[in-house]
């Protein structure tokens, strides 16, 4: 059988300081709390940007990936990588991510320990597709900052966080006055991905672009897999907890994180897959007979409302990349 394959709050602590009072002595002036400097100014943000865009230039003109790690790592390091192997298997008919290097806006953490995660908002890319979100982190001191991930924005407003020179509140994974906490906001949305209404989880998560696709292109799979016979099956996974999660000016959240999705279409008994696709047969050496698991790398972008305002989690802004194949 063909295979058709898709084209993809603010929770600052509060320290009462009770001072003892007398007759003879002065009540004590609670001192200021002290708040943690933004990471970066605003020059330096995009100075960190400018020299992600020079490597990435220059590797994705030569698809040489060994030149990446010098300013990514991560899934972007995943991703980017397997793009080149995409471009250079299609003959450049299918090239990689624009990621433009110029910075509309950002979101900087307000921090004094590592690693340290910002966003940046790009400009609109030439090919006038969505603006991308830029998830650039330092892993400590002495490290550069590199690309981490990237996602491209959703329709609609992009939350509202602190100003630069204040800089936004980093957010513990647990204890935080949000609808849901960070540390569950990937499992449960992996959850809603893989049951649908049927998710104890269904409600809190509003519809997206993102699950919108994801729901649309597991019927279809499994559809075209049932005509000749075979199967085809989808499942979500977080890949660790949330990278970071940033307060922003409501008390909500901005949580970002890694999903993996393992796609596998296996032939019945007997029969065989027919790939016309090169880049797969590029990335797992060969081309599949009887199996084909793909690995896509998922970056998602998602707003937590306060407990107290209610309303729905919502994912705003996603990529999604193979990044592996096996085949048998």
């Amino acid at each position: 059988m063909r295979l058709r394959i898709r084209a993809t709050a603010l929770a600052a602590a509060v320290a009462l300081l009770a001072a003892a009072c007398s007759a003879s002595l002065p009540s004590a002036v609670p001192e200021a709390q002290a708040v943690p400097p933004p990471a970066l100014t605003a020059a330096q943000s995009q100075a960190v940007v400018a020299a992600v865009g020079q490597v990435l230039s220059s590797a994705d003109k030569s698809l040489d990936a060994s030149a990446l790690p010098a300013r990514l790592t991560g899934p972007a390091l995943a991703m980017r990588s397997a793009e080149y192997v995409r471009a250079a298997a299609t003959g450049g008919a299918k090239p990689p991510t624009t990621l433009p290097a110029s910075e509309a806006s950002a979101v900087i953490p307000q921090t004094d320990v590592w690693p340290r995660t910002m966003l940046v908002l790009t400009d609109q890319p030439d090919d006038l597709t969505a603006r991308r979100v830029l998830i650039l982190q330092q892993a400590s001191p002495r490290e550069q900052y590199k690309l981490w991930g990237w996602a491209r924005m959703f329709p609609g407003e992009f939350p509202t966080t602190a100003a630069l020179p204040t800089g936004s509140t980093v957010l513990p994974d647990e204890g935080t006055d949000l609808l849901v906490q960070p540390s569950q906001v990937l499992a449960q949305y992996a959850d809603v991905l893989a049951n649908g209404a049927s998710s104890p989880s269904a409600a809190t998560f509003a519809a997206d672009t993102f699950r919108t696709a994801t729901e649309a292109n597991r019927t279809q799979q499994q559809s075209l897999a049932a005509e000749g016979g075979a199967t085809f099956t989808e499942t979500y996974a977080p890949v660790g907890g949330p990278v970071v999660s940033l307060a922003t000016q409501n008390g909500g959240a901005l949580v970002v994180g890694q999903l993996s999705t393992t796609s596998t279409i296996t032939a019945a008994a007997g029969g065989t897959l027919t790939n016309s696709d090169p880049f797969l047969a590029a990335l797992a050496g060969a081309a599949p007979t009887t199996s084909l698991v793909r690995t896509y790398t998922d970056v998602l972008i998602f707003y937590v409302p306060p407990a107290s305002a209610g309303g729905q989690v919502v994912a705003v802004a996603a990529e999604q990349i193979v990044t592996a194949a096996a085949v048998s």
